[in-house]
């Protein structure tokens, strides 16, 4: 008799889309969350609509003194927020006005 080992829903279906566009896509779903988690509430007070396309985010920033300081530390929020989601979906940042 086959002893199985018990896995979550979650864990099953991260594996089976692994590689995928679909996973990307789902990737790409959650920046919008994480943002606040990444970024804290100061800065996602001043934020609007964001959108990836391409592998680039497009965050609308409400404050030019805001926008300034996050192009200024564009490369590593990028890096924070593929962390967060556990995958490389953005590559660049546009900050909109």
């Amino acid at each position: 008799m086959a002893i199985h080992k018990a896995e979550s829903i979650g864990t099953l279906l991260a594996d089976f889309f692994r590689g995928t566009e679909a996973e990307t896509t789902l990737l790409e779903r959650k920046i919008p969350a994480v943002w606040g988690e990444v970024l804290g509430a100061a800065v996602v007070r001043f934020t609007g609509d964001m959108e990836v396309k391409n592998g680039t985010l497009f965050v609308h920033i409400h404050s030019a003194a805001l926008r300034q300081q996050l192009f200024e530390q564009r490369h590593t929020i990028v890096q924070r927020l593929n962390d967060k989601v556990g995958g490389t979906v953005v590559k660049d940042i546009r900050l909109l006005g």
